[in-house]
């Protein structure tokens, strides 16, 4: 097992105030990186990172020599899928395309983080263009199985205490599968709500930025830095839980579903009122749908690389965009129509049946072992194409000692009140373990 605690809110504090020295900070995580990355491989490699860093610290210092005037991620390391662009680092994208095609300006969510004090570790391993060919990451808690994916190494990178946050991106389920599979906090905002420029998208309609953190209290102080318009996190009382019965559910695996169940009873002997309605009876539509405009999407992002670089993809990526090149702009527009669809359907059983908050189990299963596939994103999919916010919480382990998520989704633009029931279920899950 490759872990250690380092949780965000905590060691921002500590930095700020001086109680942790920035420079040992920095060699503490370096120690940490070059010891665990051979065994993890959750960043891409990089010559003098030790040495890059120490002058970023320095920098830092000299720019803010009075700890009054620290920003609020004074010195915090992060790490950043290799899909947004990041001044001084080439972008890949998990590809063997030149860096050169797919290089551009940096994305505004990499230049809030450094505005506030950040500092970039590295860039975190992709699969291949967001899609499912995976990297070299391995699983922290245990390497001999996937992380997850898309976001692989913006997980694990956390999950191993690299570094307390990191930034990924979620198009099916690339932020909450690999948050669930390493034992971390996963958070998926409403489509939109950080922006996505500066990235190499996967598909446009549905590509969201999303944030890794080891705890509900990180996630709510970066949320509070990236997300527009942020109102805070208010104080609420405990939520309506729903639990959406038939056959969405049932693509849970059989050791998936008793897990999730006895999390339901630990939340009920907490106090949680749980409503089983059923939901989402047309899943099977649901996801073809979706999957059918991701390749669109792909198919016309890629459409200038593919026709110089096409032999240097691998073959699933290419398979799809073959297969997006063949769907007709009648379909993509009716596609595309499904998601609000979609939403307006979730958002209106919610208020017949008041429900505050959707729980589901944020994977059907444990990480499976092995890196030949990072599992499968269909518990968060319908939650994905709707655009709604959701995150994934730590709760419990597989019998195999694997993490496994439990997914919480909110309506349209409540990520403040999903944080702050998080907060309450984090509490909650912990107390009755």
């Amino acid at each position: 097992m490759w872990t250690r605690n380092v949780r965000l809110q905590e060691q921002a504090e500590q930095l700020r105030s001086g109680r942790q020295d920035l420079m040992t900070a920095i060699e503490e995580a370096c120690d940490w990186v070059e010891r665990a990355e051979p065994a993890l491989a959750a960043l891409l490699p990089e010559e003098g990172r030790r040495e890059r860093l120490r002058k970023e610290a320095l920098s830092l210092q000299r720019r803010y020599p009075d700890p009054a005037d620290h920003p609020p991620l004074y010195g915090v390391l992060f790490a950043v899928k290799d899909l947004f662009h990041v001044h001084g680092f080439p972008t890949r994208a998990g590809s063997q395309l030149p860096a050169e095609v797919l290089s551009g300006p940096q994305a505004s969510s990499v230049t809030l983080l450094r505005e506030a004090g950040a500092l970039v570790l590295g860039k975190a391993v992709s699969a291949e263009f967001a899609y499912f060919e995976p990297g070299p990451t391995r699983n922290p808690v245990n390497p001999l199985h996937t992380p997850g994916g898309s976001s692989s190494g913006s997980a694990a990178a956390v999950a191993a205490g690299y570094c307390p946050l990191a930034l990924g991106t979620q198009t099916i389920g690339s932020v909450l599968r690999p948050a669930a599979f390493c034992g971390i906090v996963g958070f998926k905002p409403t489509f939109g709500r950080i922006s996505a420029d500066g990235l190499i998208l996967c598909a446009p309609s549905l590509d969201t930025v999303g944030l890794f953190t080891q705890d509900i209290a990180g996630m709510m102080q970066v949320a509070s830095l990236l997300c527009r318009g942020w109102r805070g996190c208010p104080s609420l009382p405990l939520p309506v839980l729903g639990v959406p019965e038939g056959p969405y559910l049932d693509q849970t695996s059989p050791e998936g579903l008793r897990a999730f169940e006895e999390q339901l009873a630990r939340l009920q002997r907490a106090g949680y009122r749980l409503k089983r309605v059923p939901a989402l009876p047309d899943i099977a539509s649901i996801n073809q749908r979706h999957l059918r405009l991701v390749h669109a999407e792909m198919a016309r992002v890629h459409a200038r690389w593919f026709e110089r670089f096409a032999a240097l993809y691998r073959p699933l990526t290419a398979a799809a965009i073959r297969e997006g090149v063949t769907i007709g702009i009648q379909e993509i527009v009716e596609v595309r129509a499904g998601r609000e669809i979609l939403r307006t359907q979730v958002q209106a059983l919610m208020e017949r049946e008041g429900i505050d908050l959707w729980l589901t189990p944020a994977a059907p299963g444990p990480a499976p072992q092995g890196l030949q596939t990072t599992g499968s994103g269909l518990m968060n999919l319908p939650w994905t194409q709707a655009g709604l916010p959701a995150l994934s919480l730590p709760a419990g382990r597989a019998k195999n000692g694997l993490p496994l998520g439990l997914q919480c989704v909110a309506g349209w633009m409540r990520d403040e009140e999903l944080l702050a029931w998080a907060a309450a279920l984090e509490t909650a899950l912990a107390e009755q373990a």
